[in-house]
Formats: C-alpha cells, structure tokens, sequence
C-alpha cells in the first residue's frame, strides 16, 4: 500500500526535526506560510523547541541569529517559498561573516511549477550563492529515499556547526501539505550533529623573535583564567576588545588602545616585535592601521581561531584552531619581555582611562550628568549587571563602547553582529538573544532603530528575558560626521546623502507597537529608565548635535594624547 505524499512529507520533516534536536538545536523560528506547512509542523511538535513566530522573514533570520549568537548553537529558521526566501539573504550574509552557524529552511514549490509562471516561486536553488557553507536541494520527499533522510538532518546541522555558518536547505514540497507523521527511520550510530571536526592547524613548534609582544583579543578569546596567567608569563599587554569578555580589571589589561595609538608619539613608543591576534578583530582603524605599519617594518603577526580575519594581508601565521593552545605555546616557548614593557602600556592606559574620565566629567556637554554618546557607552559597559548582554549595533554605539567602555571586574557580555558590519536587523539579534540567554540592553542608534521597526511586531506570546533598547538618539547618521564626507561636502548636501535627519519620532513608533518608551538626557535619567524598565521596552536618550558630538571625541582624543606623552617619556 502507498503512502499519501502529504504523510511521507510529515515523515520527512520530522525526521530532520528530530536529528536536529539530537544534536542540540533549541531554538527555531518560522515565518506564517502554507508551503511551509511539513516542517513547520514538525517545529511545533517537539517540546524540547522553543519554536518563535515572527511575522517578517528578514527580522526573523536575524532574530534566529541572534539566539544562536547567544548560546553558540544552531538555530532553525522556516519560511515559505517566493520571496519570503529572499528576505533571509541579509542576515545569512551575517551569519556567515560572522561565523554564526545556522540551518536556513526554504519551502519551495515542486520542480513542475518552476519555469512556468507558478505563484510564489522563484530560483531558490543557490539563492544565498557562497554566503551559505553548504546547500541542499533534496527534491519532493519519496518514501524511497527514506534511508538518507537522517543523513541530511544530521549532515546540515553537523557542518553548520564544523564549518561556522549558514547552512541552506531548499525544501521542496507538494499539496496537499498537512499529513499524518509515520514512523521515523532509525537514529543513526554516533553522535548526532558532530560527525565533522573543526578545522585546525598546527600550534606553533618554536618562537624565533621572542621579547616584546602583544595579545590583541576580541570574541572568540580564551576565558580570563586561560589568557590572564599566559600573558603574565610572557609579559605582555592585553588589549582586549569588550567582545571578547577579557576587558577586566588586571594590570596587563589595556583597553583606550584606539585613544592612545592616535598620537604618533605613542606609536613610535609602543612598537611590538611579535603580535598574537586571538579571536575576531576590533572595529578600530586605528589599531588595524597601527598593526599594518608595524607589520611591514619587520614585526611577526600571527593570528589564532575558528576563522581569523586579515583584511591587510600582514598575517604571517593562521592557526584555526583553539586560540588558547596557540597561546599557550606561545607562552611556554618565549621568554618574559623586559619589565619596562609591559610597564609602559600599562601608564599608558592608567592615563588614558584618568583623562577620557575627566573630559567626560568636565566637558561642557556633559554639564550636569548630560548624556553624551560616549558617556553612555562608557556608563553602560561600566555600570549593567554582569548578568545582562549589552548588545550594540556596529555603528558608532560599538565603536563607542570598544573605546571608552574601562575594564571592570565582572564586565558584562558584549554581542554584536560584526560579520558584515551593518546596521540591518539590530533590534531583531538583540531579542533573539535576549530570547535565548538571559536579559538584554541594546544600544543602537537612531536610524539602526528605525531601519528594523518590523522587529517590534509580536505574533503569539512571545518568550524569553527582558530586551530594553536604550535608543541614541542624535538625529540622524551619527558615524559619517567621523568621515571625509562632513567636511568634504556643502551642508545640504551632506545632511541630504548622509546625515539622513529622519522625521518619524522614535518614541512615537515605540508606543505605536504597544512598547513601553520613555525620554531621558542625563546618566541619571538613563539609570533610573533602565531600573524601572521590564518585559521590551524603548529608552530614547537625548544626545547633542552629530558635530558636537564628533568634537567631544576629538577634545577626548587630545586629552589622552597630552595625558599618555609624559609617561611615555
């Protein structure tokens, strides 16, 4: 007797469902649409899921981004066909930037419907082209192929996981959609979902230029009690991004390295012959600039983790592989730096920290506790419980905390979407992180806000830890005042191209998603906010002018030039 096509599509479906939940997968989120119907299905019915329903494809594959961003574990997202596919292209592209692994499930029609002008069908096969680590176009599920049903789930999470990424599978199934689940081909022999390795390298077998280096850390770092030791042994500063939860209150540690390499004096001062880069890199320019010349005058630049990055072409040694083993060896084949190193960045970065804090406490725009944008992104780091994330958008509110946020004992955690560096679907990530991992404060700008409204939709009940989006607002395009075009172009040109002052009011499209939002302009206003909020909520915080605000970075920067020049000698 023949099984119905819609039971064998049910079969199939949660066949792949239950070799993803083998393996680990707790988190999917599906989009409302009928050629979805087998898989959604099948996401629903397991309860070791937490299935999250979200209305626009493009904010649902960043929220489902987001949970896997927390918890280091893929996650499932589930659309229809058409152009709802379509729409999951830019947050594949961050998935796969940032190494972010991922199984991007695309109902699709059955091959009689493409080429003929079929509803809702485009080409889908191939559609995220090599942002996707591997694709999978499985046809119309047959009950003949029944034996490799549980190699497909186990393969697409198993290399999501290994290679770091998205993974796509085009899903293609026939009406009618809804059928009875039959009987599950047996479990494979293994460990689910773990089938491939990582990619590793060799660690390193001898240090030739041993003295004085540094360890630049960003996400993807070994923990403190891994690095903090090691780099006491080597006698090497620790610059440590605040992604990489290494910014802590210890004398190796460094963190207003984009403020001191910004003086030249400094720069010559602080030349290391080795540098060890440990994780994804920090958004500063400064400090890729600074490696690149130092790089082409002779120092050795070697570079560990899943995926390290070297946009400059200066890395002399890639190990993918665990940063700590390569630091480790690194530790235990070279000998200790010169005291007076480490000694030197260290007064470096005591005054650094003394005059970023006195030109936030004095400037004129922070009179009376006013909220400046680095004085929030330094209070934010400084001042939320180690227990919430703060999430950042990789605009200026990254940039900001990366170089004023000090090192503190118990430092919050850090995310942010540094695969491609846009601004798309920031409140998306930051509530599907606060969905898998505990309580969220999300800085994010005025536009990064306005660019991801669909995000603030609530379909069913929705799930997880408090999110406040702490909204800075400065009317408009805050980073492009730090770049050529403000001075380079006539005023109404700029703000027209650039500046992009919106009209729509932030807290207004808050309240008219039901959001709790309220205004502040002050620390305190901003403490007392983050207090009181609960659930999502919107806190907008009143900022000066973009070009007040580019000064205020350039009085800081000055500051720490004249305040570093001394103790440098």
């Amino acid at each position: 007797m023949s099984v119905p096509i819609a039971d064998t599509q049910a079969t199939f479906a949660a066949t792949l469902v239950d070799e993803w939940v083998r393996a680990g997968v707790r988190h999917a989120v599906v989009c409302p649409g009928s050629r979805s119907t087998p898989l959604a299905v099948a996401l629903a019915g397991r309860d070791e899921l937490t299935v999250h329903v979200r209305l626009d494809e493009r904010s649902a594959c960043y929220f489902a981004l987001g949970t896997a961003l927390a918890t280091g574990l893929p996650a499932v997202v589930c659309t229809t066909s058409g152009t709802a596919a379509a729409e999951l292209h830019p947050a594949v592209v961050e998935a796969s930037h940032a190494g972010v692994p991922l199984l991007v499930c695309t109902a699709d029609r059955p091959p009689r419907l493409h080429q003929v002008g079929a509803p809702q069908t485009i080409e889908q096969r191939g559609l995220y082209g090599s942002a996707v680590r591997r694709s999978f176009d499985p046809g119309v599920p047959r009950e003949a192929d029944r034996g490799w049903w549980r190699a497909l789930g186990a393969g697409s999470v198993a290399d999501a996981v290994a290679l770091s990424g998205p993974v796509h599978l085009n899903l293609a199934f026939e009406e009618p959609l809804l059928g009875e689940i039959g009987s599950l081909p047996p479990p494979l022999p293994g460990d689910p979902g773990r089938s491939a390795g990582a990619a590793t390298g060799p660690v390193l077998a001898r240090v030739d230029r041993p003295g004085r280096g540094i360890v630049i850390a960003g996400a993807g770092a070994p923990t403190p009690e891994v690095t903090l030791p090691l780099v006491e042994r080597l006698g090497w500063p620790l610059l440590a991004d605040p992604r990489s939860r290494l910014r802590v209150s210890h004398p190796s540690v460094v963190s207003a390295v984009d403020a001191i390499l910004r003086d030249p004096s400094a720069r010559r001062a602080l030349v290391p012959e080795t540098v060890l880069v440990l994780g994804q890199p920090w958004t500063s320019r400064v400090l890729a600039e600074f490696l690149e010349t130092v790089a082409r005058s002779g120092c050795r630049v070697v570079a560990a983790g899943a995926a390290p990055s070297d946009p400059a072409r200066i890395v002399a040694e890639t190990y993918r592989t665990d940063p700590g083993i390569v630091l480790a060896e690194l530790a235990g084949a070279s000998p200790a730096a010169p005291a007076e190193w480490g000694a030197a960045w260290e007064r470096a970065e005591a005054a650094a920290q003394g005059a970023i804090a006195k030109v936030l406490e004095n400037d004129p725009l922070s009179a009376g506790g006013r909220a400046t944008e680095p004085g929030v992104a330094r209070h934010l780091f400084g001042a939320l419980d180690s227990a919430t994330t703060l999430f950042t958008s990789s605009s200026m509110p990254m940039r900001d905390v990366e170089w004023y946020g000090a090192p503190r004992p118990d430092p919050p955690r850090v995310l942010a979407n540094r695969g491609a560096n846009g601004i798309d679907g920031v409140t998306s990530t930051a509530l599907g992180v606060a969905a898998a991992s505990g309580p969220v404060v999300a800085a994010l700008g005025d536009l990064a806000f306005l660019h991801d409204v669909s995000a603030l939709v609530e379909i069913g009940v929705e799930t997880g830890a408090p999110c406040t989006l702490v909204v800075i607002d400065n009317g408009g395009g805050g980073i492009f005042s730090f770049l050529p075009q403000a001075a380079g172009l006539g005023r109404t040109s700029f703000e027209q191209l650039f500046g992009t002052p919106p009209w729509t009011a932030v807290l207004e499209v808050a309240r008219g998603f039901g959001l709790p939002a309220v205004e502040v302009a002050t620390i305190e206003g901003l403490d007392e906010a983050l207090a009181a909020a609960s659930g999502r909520s919107v806190v907008r915080v009143e900022v000066p002018r973009r070009e007040d605000n580019a000064a205020l970075h350039q009085r800081i920067h000055q500051a720490v030039a004249e305040g570093v020049a001394p103790v440098l000698g």
